[in-house]
């Protein structure tokens, strides 16, 4: 076997699954995108009929696909600059010590990242319970009445987005103290030594370094915010009055719900091309002396 073939047999496993579950899926919902496909399409194809492009027309004068991108849009604006500025802020802090409670903190932090998202919502909806919610509880000491943290249409939002900042800051922490840790310990003491204070070293030393990291965080976590599912699926179900139905409840709910496969397939192409065009306008618009 010849030395040239040995680098494509080892990433021959990793392309396969990129294929089967990556690209694959993507195909088979532009297909069935432009058909009429219900539960029935499933078991016989005769039941399915090509429509061509009157899913799509349908789906931009759908209100609901419109307000559920506007919701989408409202979470990606509230979570993404929330959870850089906050775990890179936490990093911060916890690179300045290395005793064992510091050590605890960081892998305090990082553990909603490897919960499960049942068992973490199921925590937040007791701590948002009109009743008997801890919060409700803490304010009612001050003599605020109960709040409708879950039920306010208006409020729903925050307090969804609020469970997935706390979630999503612990991987982006770890992320940030690993970029913290690789940048060279003579920068900072040369700053030290001409006398440089905590925060002009960390806005003229730290933070160029860790352009690269904060340009992954950024990417990384729009994308996953533009995906917005988890949170708003099982503490709200999209509600109240569809407040928190997000572009992927939206989708879930017409496929699985409403039987409209093509219809919800072509709403996935929508979002997957609006997920690509943001990576890409990220990407052109990072400096090239950015590069790492």
């Amino acid at each position: 076997m010849g030395r040239g073939l040995t680098p494509y047999l080892f990433v021959t496993p990793a392309m396969l699954l990129l294929v089967t579950f990556g690209v694959l899926p993507i195909l088979v919902a532009a297909v069935v995108s432009l058909t009429d496909m219900d539960i029935s399409g499933l078991a016989n194809r005769d039941n399915v009929g090509f429509i061509g492009l009157d899913n799509y027309q349908r789906l931009f004068d759908d209100p609901d696909f419109r307000d559920a991108l506007l919701t989408t849009g409202f979470f990606v604006v509230l979570g993404v600059p929330s959870i850089v500025v906050l775990s890179l802020g936490v990093a911060l802090l916890l690179d300045r010590g290395d005793g064992r409670f510091v050590r605890a903190l960081r892998a305090f932090y990082f553990v909603p990242a490897v919960t499960g998202i049942v068992a973490i919502s199921l925590v937040w909806g007791y701590l948002y319970n009109t009743q008997f919610g801890l919060f409700n509880y803490l304010l009612s000491l001050v003599g605020v009445e109960p709040v409708q943290w879950l039920s306010d249409p208006a409020l729903a939002k925050f307090s969804v987005a609020l469970v997935a900042i706390w979630r999503g800051t612990g991987l982006n922490l770890i992320i940030f103290l690993a970029a913290l840790q690789g940048i060279p310990r003579v920068y900072l003491e040369a700053a030290a030594l001409d006398g440089a204070g905590a925060w002009r070293t960390i806005r003229s030393i730290t933070l160029p370094l860790l352009r690269f990291a904060i340009f992954f965080v950024t990417v990384t976590t729009m994308i996953a915010w533009l995906q917005f599912f988890d949170e708003p699926f099982v503490l709200t179900d999209g509600g109240p009055l569809g407040a928190t139905t997000s572009a992927s409840i939206f989708l879930y709910q017409e496929g699985f719900r409403n039987n409209q496969f093509g219809y919800a397939s072509a709403g996935s192409l929508v979002l997957f091309v609006l997920i690509a065009v943001v990576t890409v306008v990220q990407l052109r618009l990072r400096r090239p002396d950015a590069q790492d």
